[in-house]
């Protein structure tokens, strides 16, 4: 048996430039992961099987067919391995903006890889076969994504740094943020990512305007140094410098929202 995690993915700054011929967009983002996740479960077995528990378990409850699955046939027709039998631990909301289901594929390619001794580095293929974000979270560290984000360049991270993770509970369609996108290249990622922006926060906020309260008020909290939507959307974070900030912001926050007080990977 592998038990392998699935940290949440983190757009610290995520740059639209253009639409492409595609249909894609072409893309500049700060991929950064942070300690808490989902947890993926794999051993081989007589027969496929996948089970979902966890605190989101319902909302995936149905879906025969998923990223998890997918991952696992794709494994199957390139490297092989049999029948596995699958179990997914849903701890973070579900099309919230943290990467949720890619980060599930990424760890299912990594708990098939190790259990069936193929490198990390044979699987990139196959990951970005899967969705744009795979790649960055099958890599699992800090790096800028180009392209549609498949593109990667590893960067130092910022190991330890206090997180404080806080969705509204609002799910918001990916494809529905882009579409609303207003088509201006606001200009590349600086020699300080940091620095940047998320290109995709006023198409978010249009859709569900509680995305707005939630940064407000991270922003209001002491000792908050950077605050801003992941991705999509709806999830929202703040980085502090100690854990004891973090916390204390996080006591702040509405009863009703989902609030997750973390760390940042390496």
């Amino acid at each position: 048996m592998i038990v392998e995690p699935a940290p949440a993915k983190l757009n610290l700054a995520l740059h639209v430039r253009t639409r492409r011929a595609d249909g894609y967009h072409e893309l500049e983002t700060l991929f950064a992961f942070v300690e808490h996740g989902d947890v993926v479960t794999v051993e081989t077995a007589a027969a496929d099987s996948f089970k979902v528990t966890g605190s989101f378990a319902a909302a995936l409850t149905g879906e025969g067919d998923n990223l998890v699955t997918r991952a696992a046939a794709r494994f199957v027709e390139h490297f092989g391995g049999g029948a596995h039998a699958i179990t997914l631990d849903k701890r973070l909301p579900v099309a919230s903006g943290i990467g949720g289901g890619s980060a599930d594929a990424a760890a299912t390619l990594r708990a098939l890889g190790r259990l069936h001794n193929v490198p990390n580095e044979a699987m990139f293929g196959v990951a970005d076969s899967l969705g744009s974000d795979v790649p960055a979270c099958l890599l699992g560290r800090t790096a800028i994504g180009r392209g549609r984000g498949e593109r990667l360049e590893p960067l130092p991270g910022r190991p330890g740094t206090p997180v404080l993770l806080v969705n509204p509970r609002v799910a918001v369609s990916t494809a529905e943020v882009f579409r609303r996108w207003d088509g201006v290249d606001h200009g590349p990622l600086g020699p300080d990512p940091l620095k940047g922006r998320n290109d995709l926060e006023k198409p978010a906020r249009e859709i569900a305007p509680v995305i707005g309260e939630v940064l407000e008020l991270l922003a209001a909290q002491p000792g908050a140094r950077l605050v801003r939507m992941s991705g999509s959307g709806a999830t929202c974070f703040a980085l502090f410098d100690t854990p004891q900030v973090s916390e204390a912001a996080a006591i702040a926050m509405r009863p009703d929202w989902w609030v997750q007080a973390t760390r940042l990977a390496p």
